[in-house]
């Protein structure tokens, strides 16, 4: 039995792009596999706390010395970390912001990028991924389009940040699907959504 994660990072609701193909996803995914468990985690309407002073002291300093805040901001960002280490499978829906992630799914990686759970530094200094053998799927959504081999892909700083971040952690089974140049009128965006669509049905099919 696979246990999935879903987060969706959009603060807009059935309007959400995001949000819809996600969810396309979720119910072709609980549909095809019926003893699979669904963790859902809504943080475009309920963001997690940015870290503060007080999580700094708690990540980087013994249990007994914590304040009381730091007792709480750790108790929060290890209850999401346990969520994510639990879980086999990630489904992120994570709209484009001025060429990034909005500022909430980063709050939430704050949380969960966390020395000694989801990665460690090594006695020569280098990094090394705790999460291992995670499956990763990320669906966006956005305005423009950049494809590669275009001055348009350097605005893209969106994919290469996201795979980076979590194959820091461990994670390198990550797939991406793009609904893309959503403003680019009717036929433009009909047309992405339909491909989106179509990589949403044939990953669900792969499994």
């Amino acid at each position: 039995m696979t246990h999935v994660l879903h987060i969706d990072a959009s603060p807009r609701g059935e309007r959400s792009i995001s949000r819809t193909l996600a969810n396309q996803f979720i119910s072709d995914w609980q549909a095809a596999h019926p003893s699979d468990s669904v963790t859902y985690r809504d943080i475009g309407h309920y963001p997690v706390p940015f870290v503060t002073e007080a999580w700094i002291a708690g990540a980087y300093t013994p249990p007994e010395q914590h304040s009381p805040q730091s007792v709480e901001a750790m108790r929060i960002s290890d209850e999401l970390v346990d969520e994510f280490l639990a879980a086999d499978r990630y489904v992120f829906s994570v709209p484009m912001y001025n060429f990034s992630i909005p500022a909430n799914f980063k709050a939430y990686l704050d949380q969960i990028v966390r020395v000694g759970r989801t990665f460690s530094v090594e006695a020569d200094g280098s990094y090394k991924g705790l999460v291992q053998g995670k499956k990763l799927l990320i669906i966006t959504a956005r305005g423009g389009s950049y494809p590669k081999d275009t001055p348009y892909f350097a605005y893209d700083m969106q994919e290469p940040y996201l795979r980076l971040i979590f194959g820091f952690m461990g994670i390198t089974d990550v797939e991406v699907i793009h609904a893309d140049n959503l403003m680019g009128g009717d036929d433009a965006r009909q047309q992405s959504l339909t491909v989106a669509k179509t990589a949403i049905y044939q990953t669900v099919a792969i499994g």
